[in-house]
């Protein structure tokens, strides 16, 4: 089994020009196959708020919520870099609540880094948290908690203004010590300069090639998100049509009494006949 990455590990990667492939999944099963297939990263991401939870958006997620969730997916990855979400609202009042709450994902999950959205705006969270001593991604462009004030999960950077601002988040949030910076719905050539201008490795997700990575939703790259699919998303798989085939196979199959076979039963042990007198000792038990 490989070894772990360590931040190290994702600069000599952008040294060499090797692409850091990460995928956001919530799951010890999932991460089980994600560690297994040799995937670089885990985002265990607040998207699970509308993928496990079936809400509309990330807003609800929960700090306790978010833990439960990196701690399955350590169980099911243990040699894999992991990265933890902020869920909204966790480090947005204040320097001190942003420390407490990465310090609670660094102890109670077992983490490698936490990630954070935003850029000017939480600037002084990010150098906070990183002078606690802790790793942070930044995120910026789309960023889903934020997406009510943006008019819903679209994309940023398309326009002059928009771009200048995306590239200011950028050098906030390098400034302010992130250690990698993930780049969400922006023109392939606004991550483009982002990725030439700063010295820390850039990724993206609906960003274009022009970067040091690229991350997806385990459940849009495996086809089992039906809700919603974003433009930038490939399906490698339908896990949807074919778990959706398995339920209805097995539902045929009870109703028909094909399932269970002699081969999915259990035999007894003994003789036929100890039973026999067993049930008819224990038979009035069951007479009204």
């Amino acid at each position: 089994m490989a070894r772990k990455k360590s931040i190290l590990d994702l600069y000599k990667m952008k040294e060499a020009g090797e692409k850091a492939c990460w995928i956001v999944l919530y799951d010890s099963v999932f991460a089980s196959y994600a560690e297994e297939a040799g995937i670089d990263m885990i985002l265990c991401g607040d998207s699970m708020g509308m993928i496990v939870y079936g809400w509309p958006g990330t807003v609800p997620v929960t700090m306790d919520m978010s833990i439960a969730h990196c701690q399955a997916v350590r169980r099911g990855a243990p040699n894999t870099y992991l990265i933890g979400d902020m869920p909204f609202g966790s480090y947005h009042a204040s320097c001190e609540d942003a420390v407490r709450n990465a310090v609670r994902f660094y102890k109670e999950a077992d983490v490698d880094a936490i990630k954070l959205e935003g850029g000017v705006a939480v600037a002084d969270k990010i150098r906070a948290i990183v002078n606690a001593g802790m790793v942070v991604f930044g995120h910026i462009g789309l960023t889903p908690q934020s997406s009510a004030s943006m008019g819903g999960f679209k994309a940023q950077g398309r326009t002059t203004d928009s771009a200048r601002a995306v590239i200011e988040d950028a050098i906030a949030v390098y400034e302010a010590g992130a250690r990698t910076l993930l780049l969400e719905g922006v023109p392939e050539e606004v991550c483009a300069y982002v990725h030439k201008m700063l010295p820390i490795p850039v990724y993206g997700i609906g960003a274009g090639a022009d970067c040091d990575g690229q991350v997806l939703l385990s459940a849009d790259l495996l086809g089992m998100y039906r809700n919603f699919t974003p433009k930038f998303t490939k399906k490698y798989a339908d896990i949807a049509a074919v778990a959706t085939q398995g339920m209805s196979d097995y539902i045929r199959e009870v109703k028909s009494g094909e399932f269970p076979a002699p081969e999915h039963k259990y035999k007894i042990s003994g003789d036929i006949a100890e039973f026999t007198a067993l049930f008819d000792e224990m038979a009035p038990r069951f007479r009204k």
